[in-house]
């Protein structure tokens, strides 16, 4: 691989800012994750574990300005919303110290001998591991959240896994700076530095993912690009555990009866989801099934109305806002597709947002339209007018997997009358996260979280986000007729840890 230098770019103009680094080569990611495998080690206490998360979102608040300044000039995001997103990802790595704390995690179960069980059961004592090295692929989206610091990290060090994380090339100088506060963190509890790895450069990705260390990778980012590394994760000689979250069209349905009675609010509400973060959610909503005649027409207009009064914005890169413009043009261009408000182009270096519409029956068969099925990243979604229950339904027959499906009700229709149960039944095998009379933007840091879906959603069935984020970085030993004295301190009859467990049959807290 050529060293080639690796630039911070300012999206609001498309210049180069500073290099911050050069391409890792073949040798430095090698050495990245031998470095981050020595260390694993320091991570077998619980408690050292803990504690390290809770200084690694103490050092990055401490940091705040300079981060979140760094992450505007690479990003275009804003102040306000990288703020928040910093904010969060300081709670994820304190929600993952309080899970390291609690144990519940380890699954330990425990099955004393039983002569009389039919076949006779042994001593049986089942816990988790962690698996070893994780790869982590930065978002671009959430250069905080999704990035080197981001819940995958988070819950990877939570589950007792070293990483060597990717940089992402829309913020390689906040990696760099992320990188440090978390080494920092890792050097005041005793950890090596190298308990947290960055590298840069599409070549390194590869090399990452093919590195026979590595035990398991968790990514965020394209459908094409996530696929290839999956596929390369399933090619090894010793295949791993690929955990990415690749693309989601997130469909909404609106019923008839719930246009009929807030047509306004719902056209409103989109239009405030669709063009959060300048539409660079993985959840925004993509394509919206609404009813024709005069209630669907009344949603159109309102949804017309606010998304006209958006200003223009900035992509997290020109790549992107080439990519956003050419898929606008493609899908607009179909015949019989309209545009009430055009997006595309809004300036040198912003777009505008907007809509397109298409009847539900060219959505029914294979063809051309396919093509509105799939993810447009960006401010602009697809508006389906369907005649009858029978055409939405054909058209969610249709659909891939997502991260969320919603629905919106009318009151009667929520309250059990209707069909509001059945269609939760049809989004239910569409999505990991299912809502109503919502919007799937915002995905809340909370134990219950699931955020996953069906494929090309994610390639696993597992959550991103949450506490059970970090179930994908384990696995599952069980020791039968092992001698107590040579027993993990977990799995001793004694408890010395005070873990949550199953002690023959009984669950104890």
């Amino acid at each position: 691989m050529a060293a080639a230098p690796v630039w911070s770019v300012d999206p609001r103009t498309g210049k180069q800012r500073e290099q911050v680094a050069v391409e890792a080569t073949a040798q430095e990611v090698d050495a990245a994750v031998r470095a981050a495998h020595a260390a694993r080690g320091a991570l077998a206490d619980r408690s050292v574990r803990s504690a390290f998360l809770r200084s690694a979102a103490a050092g990055l608040e401490a940091a705040k300005d300079g981060l979140i300044e760094t992450a505007d000039a690479e990003s275009a995001l804003g102040p306000v919303r990288l703020t928040g997103e910093l904010a969060r990802t300081a709670y994820q790595l304190r929600a993952f110290a309080d899970i390291v704390d609690e144990g519940a995690f380890l699954d330990v179960v425990i099955d004393h001998p039983d002569d009389t069980a039919t076949p006779p059961i042994p001593d049986l004592r089942r816990y988790k591991v962690p698996l070893g090295v994780v790869a982590v692929y930065s978002a671009s989206n959430f250069p905080f959240a999704f990035s080197v610091a981001g819940g995958d990290t988070a819950s990877a060090l939570a589950a007792g896994c070293p990483v060597v994380a990717k940089a992402h090339p829309d913020h390689p100088a906040l990696s760099e700076l992320v990188a440090k506060v978390l080494r920092r963190a890792a050097a005041g509890h005793g950890i090596p530095e190298g308990i947290v790895g960055l590298v840069h450069g599409f070549d390194a990705g590869v090399e990452l993912i093919e590195h026979p260390l590595v035990a398991a990778a968790g990514f965020t980012g394209s459908v094409r690009g996530g696929r290839a590394l999956f596929d390369a994760a399933a090619a090894r000689a010793v295949p791993i555990p690929f955990h990415g979250e690749l693309g989601s069209l997130n469909p909404v349905v609106v019923t008839e009866a719930a246009a009929a009675e807030r047509a306004e609010a719902i056209g409103t509400g989109l239009a405030g989801s669709m063009t959060l973060g300048v539409g660079q959610f993985c959840v925004k909503p993509g394509l919206v099934l609404v009813p024709s005649g005069a209630a669907g027409d009344g949603l159109v207009k309102a949804l017309t109305d606010a998304v006209s009064d958006t200003d223009a914005g900035v992509l997290l890169d020109h790549r992107m806002r080439d990519n956003f413009i050419a898929g606008v043009a493609e899908r607009a261009r179909l015949p019989e597709v309209d545009s009430p408000v055009t997006p595309g182009a809004g300036g040198e270096h912003t777009v505008s947002a907007g809509f397109l519409t298409v009847a539900a029956g060219r959505l029914a068969e294979q063809g051309a339209y396919d093509l509105l099925l799939e993810e447009c990243f960006g401010p602009v979604t697809v508006v389906v007018r369907y005649e009858d229950e029978g055409e939405a339904t054909a058209v969610l027959s249709r659909l891939p997997g997502n991260l969320t499906a919603t629905v919106h009700l009318s009151t009667e229709e929520a309250a059990g009358q209707g069909r509001g149960a059945e269609i939760l039944a049809e989004l239910t095998p569409l999505a990991g996260r299912v809502l109503v009379n919502g919007w799937p933007t915002g995905v809340a840091v909370a134990p219950a979280q699931h955020h996953g879906g069906p494929y090309p959603a994610t390639t696993s069935t597992s959550t991103s986000v949450g506490g059970t984020a970090i179930e994908r970085w384990l696995r599952p030993v069980t020791y039968q007729n092992a001698p107590e004295a040579l027993l993990p301190r977990e799995l001793r009859d004694d408890n010395p840890l005070g873990l949550p467990r199953r002690f023959d049959g009984s669950l104890e807290r």
